[in-house]
């Protein structure tokens, strides 16, 4: 082992010397590569091609632990097994599923996808990143993180491992570092003929790196700290979905006791769950849409 550690160093200071030449980009694969070969991680979405469940699985890691993807992937797999059983599903059951995941918006924005590549695209999920992007909560970064593992296209993107990858390597001692000054390398490093294996590869590099020094995505310009979740509308939205799947209470002032939140703000909460198309409005209570 000691050996590997000296070996990895050797490689991370000859980097830090020659910056982002063609020979650096070399030895920066063979750095990366070398790591994931023994130390990479094993995940079910890993082990599938199905766009299907390559979209699920990247729509629930945009704000959410690894592990607890791990933990929740499989269920909400078993429950909704493709987008047909998935546009045919209550929104009340993807909710109920969906439990303990947070960002309950993901779960709406999944079953909206659902309905649109079954009535649009017939029942297969587009390749092209320009079309994953008009789908509902799919950015840039998720369009190309889907277009690389599901269809092992060669798109440049950067998410938060990716980026203190690069931070690490090419930009010693430098704060403030903007991803425009990253995608470029992101580019030139890209493995065309599997860019699937090698992000996989990047971002278990990036995991260890995090472990091993102080987190490099610190010093970029697009670092934030998460306010708290405790007390905040998040919880509120969330305990409010909770108790509507569970069938608990429907009314505003019901509800406000059964979660102790200020009438105020379950009402605010409840009147943005309505407008955003999670709840609906029956007589003096509320349900799930």
């Amino acid at each position: 082992m000691g050996g590997r550690v000296s070996i990895e160093s050797r490689r991370e200071r000859a980097l830090a010397e020659r910056g982002p030449t063609t020979g650096a980009m070399k030895l920066f694969r063979k750095l990366v590569y070398g790591y994931y070969r023994e130390h990479g991680r094993s995940f079910p979405w890993r082990e599938t091609r199905n766009p299907y469940h390559i979209l699920v699985s990247e729509i629930m890691l945009q704000q959410t632990r690894t592990e607890r993807v791990a933990e929740k992937y499989g269920e909400f797999i078993e429950a909704f097994p493709d987008f047909q059983a998935l546009d045919r599903a209550p929104l009340a059951a993807v909710i109920r599923t969906w439990q303990g995941m947070g960002y309950n918006r993901r779960a709406l924005a999944l079953k909206k996808i659902a309905r649109i590549v079954v009535t649009g695209h017939d029942g297969k999920l587009p390749s092209r990143v320009e079309e994953l992007e008009k789908l509902p909560g799919i950015g840039t970064t998720t369009a190309s993180e889907i277009a690389a593992f599901a269809f092992n296209e060669p798109t440049a993107f950067i998410e938060t491992n990716i980026r203190s990858v690069f931070i690490h390597h090419f930009f010693k001692g430098k704060a403030g570092i903007k991803d425009g000054e990253i995608l470029p390398l992101v580019e030139k490093t890209l493995d065309r003929a599997n860019p699937r294996k090698w992000y996989y590869a990047l971002m278990d590099y990036g995991v260890m790196l995090k472990q091993r020094f102080p987190n490099p995505g610190r010093r970029s310009a697009a670092y934030r700290q998460q306010s708290p979740f405790e007390g905040s509308n998040r919880q509120i939205r969330g305990m409010l979905l909770r108790a509507l799947v569970e069938g608990r209470s429907s009314r505003e002032e019901e509800l406000a006791r059964e979660i102790g939140a200020g009438r105020a703000r379950v009402k605010k909460a409840l009147e943005q769950l309505r407008d955003e198309g999670f709840v609906r409005e029956e007589g003096e209570g509320y349900t799930i849409a």
